[in-house]
């Protein structure tokens, strides 16, 4: 995620204070109002940094505090726990954080300090306050429901997705096979689809198809952000370890149970459009059940809170796309991406670049800038090329045909076209025939159109249409002697060592 894009588009589109949208991208106030002043004084166009590697955006915004040393923050939640060994020590625990890196660690003193502060807040829990159209809430629930196919008796086990409104407790609810980035995906489409609008933020847990990297260096799957930008949403994962900061869906997979998953225990399901159904029918129940302690239910307070503060939702929604592993273009300048090569550009070759998959289109991204587009091709082993992308040589070799060549031969004269298309009907593939028509253009540029026709004449005469036999009339010079003054008799001249057929037929 680069974050400077970020804190210009949510500066410039919405409302958020600089502290709020530092709280969102973990980024202190200070830095974020920093960007926006580069931005401002620059006069940088936003459109036109989209289009910049993460390197370049990185030397317009940071390039003044790139000597600024950071300090390395201490593994706190390890800390607390060694502490409580017997015999641990708070200067023994300060010497191992030192060794990871001396450069960026706090002093002896300082480290007591932030430990002290630390633990002031330990077992402290905040009730938070969610406001309208603030956040969403997702994650899968533990338990799963079962159906069985009718025709083979076997048994499918579906994951359940559960998406909770921060203010209003609204619940959205779907089956999916399992938790894989294209269920996970897909569900995030039907949610947004069903609450008919956009939160400020998405908090989720930690799982594969959402996180590939968690802790503070936190990096999410490239296809989940992605999502996240189709929406003008914040991805937010929940701290590993920290169900808190995810207690409205913890709560909600807890209600889930009791109300929905309790009163299908003893039903039977044959597909999972059944199940989802029954969901949808439950799910109004459920929302519209009154609050024990509030006045209202859930659908009300999402219809008069939160449904007017979301975002309206994008004209269609987010296209699946799978990123493939980052890949050298070879030599060749073909990337393999699921068993078939697709062309780059001859300029990246030993560059690295990024395959984005969907379901109809390959596209190659490089320093975050789109590089190639192809359809999708199922042809395992082939190889698809862009002609733009070849260099000069190969893509004149490539577009070379038996009709081009003919043509060109046209030109030349009827003895030339005659050699051009026996080479294409005694050949048993026409690449061979291709190879032989372009070396004889190529003779035709040594030694001129004139010659390369006479010679073309000459071979005729002796019955030998073969590229060979023109060049050898073209290093000799016998195409520029008239038939008549050949220097070579038609026939061998008597001889006493030529034994002749009578010697022969008397043996």
């Amino acid at each position: 995620m680069n974050k400077i894009l970020e804190v210009l588009r949510m500066k410039s589109g919405t409302e958020l204070s600089e502290r709020r949208i530092g709280e969102l991208l973990s980024l202190s106030p200070t830095t974020v109002a920093r960007y926006w002043r580069i931005f401002k004084d620059k006069g940088y166009d936003l459109a036109e940094l989209e289009k910049l590697t993460y390197e370049e955006l990185d030397r317009k915004f940071n390039s003044a505090f790139r000597r600024l040393v950071r300090k390395r923050m201490p593994d706190w939640d390890y800390i607390h726990r060694a502490m409580k060994q017997k015999y641990e020590t708070l200067q023994r625990l300060w010497e191992e954080y030192c060794l990871a890196g001396p450069g960026d660690a706090y002093s002896r003193s300082q480290f007591g300090e932030l430990y002290r502060n630390e633990v002031m807040k330990l077992d402290v829990v905040m009730r938070q306050t969610h406001l309208a159209g603030q956040c969403i809430f997702v994650d899968f629930c533990g338990q799963t429901v079962s159906w069985t196919d009718p025709e083979t008796g076997v048994v499918h086990q579906m994951q359940i997705f559960i998406a909770v409104m921060g203010c209003s407790n609204y619940t959205f609810i779907l089956a999916v096979p399992d938790q894989s980035l294209k269920s996970w995906i897909h569900a995030h489409n039907k949610m947004y689809e069903f609450f008919g609008g956009v939160a400020e933020a998405v908090t989720s847990d930690n799982l594969k198809a959402a996180v590939i990297k968690a802790g503070r260096d936190m990096k999410l799957n490239k296809t989940y952000f992605e999502l996240g930008k189709h929406y003008r949403t914040i991805i937010l994962p929940a701290r590993p370890g920290k169900p808190r900061d995810k207690a409205k869906v913890e709560s909600g997979v807890r209600f889930v149970y009791r109300v929905v998953l309790a009163a299908l225990k003893n039903r039977s399901f044959f597909s999972p459009e059944e199940i989802n159904q029954s969901f949808e029918e439950l799910l109004v129940r459920l929302n519209e059940r009154p609050f024990k302690r509030l006045p209202g239910s859930r659908k009300s307070w999402f219809e008069d809170l939160d449904k007017p503060a979301l975002r309206p939702l994008p004209a269609e929604p987010f296209e699946y796309a799978e990123w493939r592993a980052p890949q050298k273009v070879p030599n060749d300048y073909h990337v393999m991406v699921d068993k078939h090569y697709y062309s780059v550009p001859c300029a990246l070759i030993h560059s690295i670049v990024e395959a984005r998959v969907t379901q109809t289109t390959v596209e190659f991204y490089q320093g975050g800038r789109r590089v190639a587009t192809h359809a999708v091709s199922n042809v395992i082993g082939g190889q698809t090329t862009a002609p733009e992308h070849q260099p000069p040589s190969h893509r004149a070799y490539a577009e070379q045909t038996p009709a081009l060549f003919q043509e060109w031969a046209m030109g030349i004269g009827p003895a030339a076209l005659a050699v051009v298309q026996e080479q294409f009907a005694s050949k048993p593939h026409t690449q061979i025939g291709i190879r032989a028509c372009a070396q004889l253009k190529g003779l035709g540029r040594t030694y001129g159109p004139d010659r390369l026709e006479a010679a073309c004449r000459r071979a005729q005469a002796i019955e030998s249409l073969t590229v060979k036999s023109v060049q050898s009339i073209l290093k000799s010079g016998r195409d520029q002697i008239p038939p008549d003054d050949d220097p070579l008799p038609p026939h061998l001249p008597p001889h006493q060592n030529i034994r002749g057929s009578d010697y022969y037929a008397g043996r």
